[in-house]
């Protein structure tokens, strides 16, 4: 179900429609009116902090894309370490066995 939502965003007033909630919406909405009106604060034109905001927003998506892919790697090398240590544990336990049963 698509949501339609009124948002203000450097005091122009905008109808988003997208299937999140109404407060989502307005989070986002609240974000990049924030970062726009600190850019422009400079008393740059509101087109020129638009894509200054856009590219700060950018920035970030990237940085954050890149941070989460590192995690997934991490987390591939530890489960890949976990199952080596595990059959290692599996293969001690063999030999501890192997050895208790020759006495």
């Amino acid at each position: 179900m698509k949501n339609k939502v009124v948002v203000t965003i450097a005091g122009q007033e905008y109808t988003m429609v997208a299937v999140e909630d109404e407060a989502y919406v307005r989070k986002c909405a609240d974000y990049v009116d924030s970062q726009l009106r600190d850019i422009m604060s400079n008393k740059l034109p509101k087109e020129t902090a638009a894509v200054l905001a856009a590219m700060n927003m950018a920035d970030l998506y990237f940085k954050e894309q890149d941070a989460a892919e590192n995690l997934r790697r991490q987390i591939k090398e530890n489960l890949e370490e976990a199952n080596r240590l595990k059959m290692e544990l599996s293969e001690a336990k063999r030999e501890i066995f192997k050895l208790q049963t020759r006495k």
